[in-house]
């Protein structure tokens, strides 16, 4: 919170800047090459840095409404009715504070409004698209705290975040509540992205080796990474391993449930533009023939903020909370059949 208005304001002149010089205001401008970053002492351009996404957190969501069509901006009198609506859940804090109460207000981060209007770029209408028949099967058989209504009985009844394994590709690099740090690290032939949430790090060659056999798959992937023009970083994942890990959930406007699998088709191409000192411009496609009908694509405008600090990711101290949700799921439901 204590750069949401520097970094909201960056990026609305950021948005603004690109919009005045297009045709449409509606839409977003494409990544400008002009800028040339600086280079490290091997070569390569330099995005080293903390690059948190907590200043994209609050109202925008992944998933466009369907009042907005295929803008992808808000207009100026939506954006100010978001501004509004921030504003008032920022006041949360302050409300609890003088109350002295703790709800929502100091559990989940608040930032200053943006003018988009979902972060799914494609398909057109900013929706994800329709699942296969086997893509709904598998997603249909998914179990997940964020399901209502679910009984727990073992572990895998349980995806890979409730598990504190892994918030899954791509979800993880979109914004969520809190945990939101990202910082980049580079050596000759190899940048490293550390993310806060679950404290994993994406290790990704940039030397040209090749990717792993298919048969070694990842939670998060096999990645490889090669650098296009004088700005920008191209990353290519495959291998992923199949099984119950979230593409999206928990972003604003996302599926409620955490009901999206990841087969061992998946693939996902990634490119950070560079387009500032301060600004990068994350762009990636999501294609997984298995689970979807068509490719799906998002956009993140990221700012640097070295400041950032993250602390100890905590997912269930004591390692106890799957165990207690088994033993109160297993006490609820004997306590409903004494009743009958």
């Amino acid at each position: 919170m204590r750069s949401a208005s520097f970094l909201a304001a960056s990026l609305a002149l950021l948005i603004a800047g690109g919009a005045a010089a297009q045709e449409d205001p509606t839409q977003l401008p494409a990544p400008s090459n002009d800028f040339r970053p600086s280079l490290t002492s091997w070569g390569e351009p330099d995005l080293r840095g903390g690059w948190p996404i907590d200043h994209l957190n609050g109202r925008t969501p992944f998933q466009r409404p369907a009042e907005y069509g295929n803008r992808q901006l808000l207009t100026e009198e939506e954006y100010n009715e978001r501004a509004q609506a921030v504003a008032q859940l920022e006041q949360r804090y302050e409300n609890e504070e003088s109350e002295g109460t703790m709800g929502m207000g100091h559990w989940a981060e608040v930032a200053a409004a943006n003018r988009r209007t979902s972060w799914i770029t494609a398909p057109a209408d900013g929706q994800l698209p329709a699942y296969t028949p086997e893509g709904q099967r598998l997603s249909d058989a998914m179990r997940s705290t964020w399901a209502a209504g679910q009984h727990f009985d073992w572990v895998d009844d349980f995806d890979s975040w409730d598990r504190c394994i892994t918030r899954g590709l791509p979800a993880s690099m979109f914004p969520f509540m809190y945990n939101n740090g990202i910082r980049i690290f580079q050596a000759p032939g190899l940048v490293a992205l550390q993310l806060e949430m679950v404290h994993e790090v994406r290790m990704i060659p940039t030397d040209g080796s090749a990717h792993l056999p298919r048969q070694i798959g990842q939670w998060m992937g096999d990645s490889r990474g090669t650098w296009e023009d004088h700005n920008t970083l191209r990353v290519d994942t495959v291998n992923f391993r199949p099984g119950p890990s979230a593409t999206n959930i928990g972003t604003t406007g996302s599926p409620r449930e955490n009901d999206t699998p990841v087969s061992e088709e998946a693939h996902l191409v990634e490119r950070f533009h560079m387009v500032g000192e301060d600004e990068i411009i994350y762009e990636f496609t999501w294609t997984d023939p298995v689970v979807f009908e068509q490719p799906w694509s998002a956009r993140l405008e990221w700012q640097r903020d070295d400041d950032y600090g993250m602390y100890e990711y905590a997912c269930h101290e004591g390692n106890v909370q799957i165990r207690n949700y088994i033993t109160a799921s297993r006490a609820e439901r004997a306590a409903e059949d004494a009743s009958e």
